[in-house]
């Protein structure tokens, strides 16, 4: 079965297995970590604000609104979602108590209990910027397609950026799964970038800037060279691009990748038919990969300047409770473990204290509460 997204219902049927519960989930933490703060609802994506407030992107409670397939087109296998207004976005002081900052944004949850919401939140010039994934007709929420959003930090309103679900019918990608389709997307990581903000969509398999004033461009289509695999959360580095995949489920230790992406790869004697504008050798391409990492859903540079990446379930088959974790890549080059022992985690970012905060439950069983732990990172070897 490829399913792509961020499988709560598969973990719903590892914890009837193993008879873990949701509170015995909580309840099973790293040693290196403790709980920063509680009661989130499908917490993904992370970031700090200037004065030491952390806030969180929620994927909220799904909703009760179905569409029809006559009015949209509906996703295949896990459709029809059922939408409502319940995501939102929390902040976090620095005592660790959360309050909502926003609330009221789309949310939806499909037949086997995936919820999608909003997926991450970024910092650029000081506003603050979410990109949504539970919009749109397909998710139940005709009137609120995905998009680009930006917060306003007193009130928590927002005001549409750009239309992201009418982007990804401007700019079809190459290679879409027939029966894995989204038509809105399943939008996720969000970073700024000189001036733009870059998103990844992983369900069609593509990277987009969208400048402040609203406009989108397609930065790279991953699925045209590596077809269906899932790219989940990008960073950039020195006009570099790093873009790492979740891959298909069942999971395949070790098969996800982390993939470099750069301009100015120009190809001075292709094969004939090859031979396009010689601009067109400019644009983004995949130059790179480095593999040997599973189920990726977040990257970050640390303090230390290496890339530590976040992995939703390293264990065979579907995501497994406590199999979560998050590693990084040495000056040597090898992938080292850092915390172990996550479950479901979704999203991370470093703190201004140096320490490692992640969404922890951030994809359990609908009505698990969610929680952002505080990690203490270990010197590297």
């Amino acid at each position: 079965m490829k399913r792509t997204k961020f499988a709560s219902s598969f973990l719903c049927a590892v914890v009837v297995a193993s008879g873990v519960s949701g509170v015995q989930m909580l309840a099973q933490l790293p040693a290196n970590a403790t709980v920063y703060a509680s009661g989130l609802e499908g917490p993904r994506g992370l970031a700090f604000g200037r004065d030491g407030t952390l806030y969180v992107a929620e994927a909220g409670l799904g909703g009760t609104v179905l569409t029809s397939p006559k009015t949209c087109m509906q996703v295949p296998n896990i459709g029809p979602y059922k939408g409502g207004l319940t995501a939102r976005i929390s902040k976090i002081d620095t005592n660790g108590t959360r309050t909502t900052l926003s609330r009221g944004l789309p949310s939806a949850v499909d037949v086997m209990g995936d919820v999608l919401g909003v997926a991450d939140v970024v910092f650029q010039n000081g506003n603050l910027y979410a990109v949504t994934a539970g919009g749109g007709c397909s998710h139940g929420n005709t009137a609120f397609p995905n998009a680009l959003l930006q917060v306003d930090l007193k009130d928590g309103s927002w005001k549409t950026v750009a239309n992201l679900s009418r982007a990804l019918v401007e700019f079809p990608a190459k290679i879409t799964s027939p029966d894995d389709f989204e038509p809105d997307g399943t939008w996720y990581g969000l970073i700024s970038s000189n001036g733009s903000l870059i998103t990844v969509e992983p369900n069609h398999g593509q990277v987009f800037s969208v400048t402040t004033g609203g406009r989108v461009s397609q930065v790279i289509d991953v699925s045209a060279s590596q077809g269906h695999i899932v790219p989940t959360s990008l960073i950039e580095e020195q006009g570099v691009l790093y873009v790492g995949n979740l891959n298909l489920f069942p999971i395949d230790p070790q098969w996800a990748k982390v993939m470099t992406v750069a301009r100015g790869v120009l190809i001075q004697n292709p094969l004939p038919g090859f031979n396009g504008p010689i601009d067109s050798f400019f644009n983004w391409n995949i130059v790179s990969s480095k593999a040997g990492f599973t189920t990726i859903v977040s990257m970050k540079v640390g303090p230390d300047g290496l890339l530590y990446v976040l992995e939703l379930s390293d264990a065979a088959g579907f995501p497994t409770p406590g199999a979560g974790k998050v590693v990084r890549v040495t000056r040597s080059g090898a992938i080292q473990n850092v915390v172990t022992g996550l479950a479901v985690p979704t999203g991370m970012t470093f703190g201004p204290d140096g320490r490692l905060y992640v969404s922890n439950l951030g994809a359990a069983p609908q009505g698990t509460p969610g929680q952002i732990l505080r990690i203490d990172v270990p010197s590297a070897w």
